[in-house]
């Protein structure tokens, strides 16, 4: 198993490089001395994209230094295996030679669906298994001009719900990730359809939102325009406005934060749980989304109040599995609840593996755990978790 000392020693690292001390980092990314030396040495997890993004700004870094994404893909779980032909079946298609057999669109949406319905049962493995051919008979398909628009609706679904989300949760990183959501863009374009168009605006936005271009994703998600017509539009905009919600909370921005999640909670009470598009919008998913937004705002009490008015019996594993991990996130950083945290980080790792061990946000709040564990029963699941994900013991 590759092994990665985290986020905090990457982050030393690098201000040792540019030869920066603690107080100058800490004065440009606006945060004081002792808490950067905490987040340094994993006292405190560094698991909030603005400050990973204020950090990568001090430092004259892209954020992917600090975050080390993709590093640490040491092959101990199944999907790695399919790691590289799925790029590779990218790289093909992007470069128009996608290399895959003419398809009838039918044949394909069956697949897709398969492979989606795959990914919201966190079965990665199959979903690995499966997007190279089907990326590459996609594309062959569509370039052969075979009902186009199908194959180009099909083409924005699967990279967005399949091949990003894929990525993503394994932590592939997020150039990788860009590869699909650039191929989805492209088949938007192509289109001209504002629902499909706003699908693709969504796998776009988290593109940039990754690397720091937040008023990029303002613009972008306000460009988008899907409506609210039929309860597939009602739904996706609903999405649409839960994304605008996490970067609002990104750049600190209260009032939009709370004006999003309130309207998307309204268009969820409209549309119930449903899956349009695949993104499981609903009242449940609203929910979680507003504990993950109240996390980027540092408002884990919130949080964690959040966390019980949500039933994970009504969500699907994918979203049981963020459910958990963001309750877990939330607890970790409460008086006295620590235990709790390491029991719910537990079992959003028994649901998604690779949610736990492979999202640098989760390693570093392991980290943290770590620096306060208890030679207990639940000091034991901790440094279980902590060593299935590579870190060091």
């Amino acid at each position: 198993m590759a092994s990665d000392d985290g986020m905090g020693q990457s982050l030393r690292r690098i201000r040792h490089v540019r030869g920066k001390s603690l107080a100058v980092v800490a004065g440009l990314a606006g945060i004081s001395t002792s808490y950067l030396s905490r987040l340094e040495s994993g006292e405190r997890a560094l698991d909030r994209r603005s400050l990973i993004i204020a950090l990568a700004h001090a430092l004259e870094v892209a954020p992917s230094e600090i975050t080390r994404s993709g590093i640490g893909l040491g092959g101990e779980l199944d999907e790695d295996r399919s790691l590289g032909d799925v790029r590779l079946s990218l790289l093909q298609a992007s470069i128009g030679a996608p290399g895959g057999e003419i398809v009838p669109a039918p044949v394909l949406e069956a697949r897709a669906n398969a492979v989606l319905e795959a990914q919201r049962r966190c079965d990665y493995s199959l979903v690995g298994s499966e997007l190279p051919s089907l990326v590459r008979d996609l594309h062959a398909s569509i370039a052969a001009g075979r009902d186009d628009e199908d194959l180009l609706k099909l083409a924005v679904l699967t990279h967005v719900q399949g091949t990003q989300a894929w990525l993503s949760d394994i932590g592939a990183g997020p150039d990788l990730a860009w590869q699909a959501t650039v191929l989805a863009r492209q088949a938007a374009e192509r289109l001209e359809d504002p629902l499909f168009g706003a699908v693709s605006a969504f796998g776009t936005s988290f593109g940039l939102l990754s690397a720091g271009g937040f008023d990029q994703v303002r613009r972008l998600l306000a460009a988008a325009e899907p409506g609210t017509a039929t309860p597939e539009a009602m739904q996706v905009s609903g999405m649409l406005t839960l994304a605008n919600a996490l970067v609002a909370a990104a750049q600190g921005d209260t009032g939009e934060r709370r004006a999003a999640l309130d309207h998307a909670a309204d268009l969820a009470v409209h549309t119930g749980d449903a899956n349009a598009m695949w993104f499981g919008f609903g009242p449940s998913n609203v929910g979680i989304w507003r504990m993950s937004v109240a996390l980027e705002a540092g408002e884990h009490q919130e949080a964690a109040a959040i966390a019980e008015t949500v039933d994970p019996r009504a969500l699907s594993a994918t979203r049981q599995a963020a459910y958990y991990r963001e309750y877990g996130r939330a607890l970790a950083r409460l008086p006295k609840r620590q235990t709790e945290a390491v029991l719910m980080l537990r079992r959003a790792e028994k649901i998604s593996p690779a949610r736990i061990h492979r999202h640098p946000f989760m390693r570093a709040v392991l980290t943290e755990l770590l620096a306060r564990a208890k030679k207990d029963a639940v000091g034991r699941e901790l440094r279980g978790m902590a060593y299935r994900s590579g870190l060091p013991l």
